[in-house]
């Protein structure tokens, strides 16, 4: 089973951003992902300190979360034209697998939503987070979306082109991960003479 790890952004609860990110993870999940969903409270991790010793145990969590993750969606509401400082902490803390056998985000599919009021800012928080996803070694999905909310909420939920975008990136995201866990399966490493 495709193993998906879903990081919403927002601090909000019921926010704009976790409706739309809980979309693609629900198409993914449809495709027959197991998704687990961090948002909010269980984001709220200490400030990131590089090579420390002591790790709360949520960021523990999180870290083995993703280490066994096959691809990941990222949501973030536009905070100033970038992503939100909850998020880029969670981010920060991926540091911490530099040393594993597939450090960072190596080799994992990840599918990026960016979500506020006008186009420009989560146009530039989507870059932001393509940006961050191609510096942690992983794989941008081929479509990533920014939402403008004022365009695209009904009430409780997106309208039906943004919904057909949404879909689409969770379907990458399995897509991706499927094929390339499909790859792995056929690689032979030649013994040494």
């Amino acid at each position: 089973m495709i193993r998906v790890v879903a990081l919403c952004g927002s601090q909000s609860a019921d926010s704009s951003t976790e409706r739309l990110l809980r979309v693609a993870a629900a198409h993914a999940e449809f495709l027959g992902a197991r998704v687990v969903f961090y948002r909010g409270e269980q984001l709220r991790l200490p400030l990131y300190v590089p090579r420390s010793r002591e790790q709360d145990a949520a960021a523990r969590e999180l870290l083995a979360a993703v280490a066994a993750a096959d691809g990941l969606l990222l949501g973030s509401p536009s905070h100033h034209g970038s992503l939100s400082g909850l998020l880029k902490n969670a981010l920060d803390y991926l540091e911490e697998l530099r040393d594993d056998p597939s450090p960072y985000l190596h080799d994992k599919a990840v599918g990026c939503v960016a979500v506020g009021a006008g186009s420009q800012g989560p146009v530039n928080t989507l870059r932001a987070l393509r940006d961050i996803v191609h510096s942690l070694r992983g794989w941008p999905t081929p479509l990533g979306v920014a939402v403008d909310v004022s365009r695209a909420l009904g009430p409780g939920t997106a309208n039906p082109a943004v919904e057909r975008q949404l879909a689409l990136v969770g379907r990458q995201v399995v897509e991706f991960a499927s094929a390339r866990r499909a790859a792995q399966a056929c690689l032979v490493v030649p013994r040494p003479a």
